[in-house]
């Protein structure tokens, strides 16, 4: 799964499904969790099971495990054939029970363990949960200073498990596009291949913000057009990851 933009959208409202299927986000999270109030589980989770029954075509995510809820969920997704986000992503053999599922890491516990989520084969891609692990941690969650061990942990073990690079957590401040933008830069150059959003106006500033600037393209092209003959290029070091580096700037 190499998507960049994945949207939120509470399951228990069912007239938002189709509007977030045209807001262009590679993929739409019929979200069972933190957007769905306990009273209103029940009623979200059929909402989602009619909508997908339909012909919807959408990710779910469904409540944490050891939640009230989390088997339910779990059942539906199953029956359904859906791939599922896994909140709170701590223990490999939950992961191991679905048949495509994206591991959100946002516990201590989790980061720990991100190798072995990550090696998990039913997992296609690890994402990270921002907001959730800065309240377990004490720290503010818009400061990216605390999070820099977790996030390299999760671009880490993405590559040692094959996976493409991780989804980084979301932008709360749906008004300061400067954030935003400061947020996907960060994630890039981090390691980072997407971003959960939480509004469609995200995603068209998250997909550009994680293509490869003008400058890139055209280094890369120097370098590609250089050829593996060439030792040097603007002065620097080429060599068969430079080269690499190169391909995968230009999609070949």
């Amino acid at each position: 799964m190499t998507a960049t933009t994945f949207l939120f959208v509470p399951g228990d409202r069912p007239d938002r499904f189709g509007k977030a299927v045209a807001s262009g986000a590679d993929v739409v999270l019929l979200d069972l969790e933190d957007a769905v109030a306990p009273a209103d589980k029940d009623t979200a989770r059929a909402a989602v099971g009619t909508w997908l029954d339909g012909g919807g075509t959408a990710m779910v995510r469904i409540n944490a495990p050891g939640t009230p809820w989390f088997e339910a969920d779990a059942a539906l997704v199953a029956a359904l054939g859906v791939p599922v986000v896994v909140p709170k992503a701590e223990t490999p053999g939950v992961l191991a029970g679905f048949r495509e599922v994206v591991a959100l890491v946002e516990t201590a516990r989790g980061v720990e363990r991100a190798g072995e989520l990550a090696a998990v084969p039913s997992v296609t891609r690890l994402a990270f949960g921002s907001v959730d692990l800065a309240a377990e941690l004490g720290v503010a969650p818009e400061d990216p200073e605390p999070f820099a061990y977790a996030r390299s942990r999760l671009v880490i073990a993405s590559a040692a498990a094959g996976l493409a690079p991780p989804v980084d957590g979301v932008t709360t401040d749906l008004r300061d596009d400067e954030r935003l933008a400061a947020d996907v830069r960060y994630a890039r150059r981090m390691g980072f291949g997407g971003k959960l959003c939480v509004h469609p106006r995200q995603i068209a500033p998250v997909r550009a913000g994680f293509e490869p600037t003008e400058a890139e393209r055209a280094w890369a092209r120097r370098v590609f057009t250089a050829g593996a003959s060439v030792s040097t290029v603007d002065g620097k070091m080429v060599d068969k990851p430079v080269l690499a580096r190169a391909r995968r700037i230009l999609g070949e």
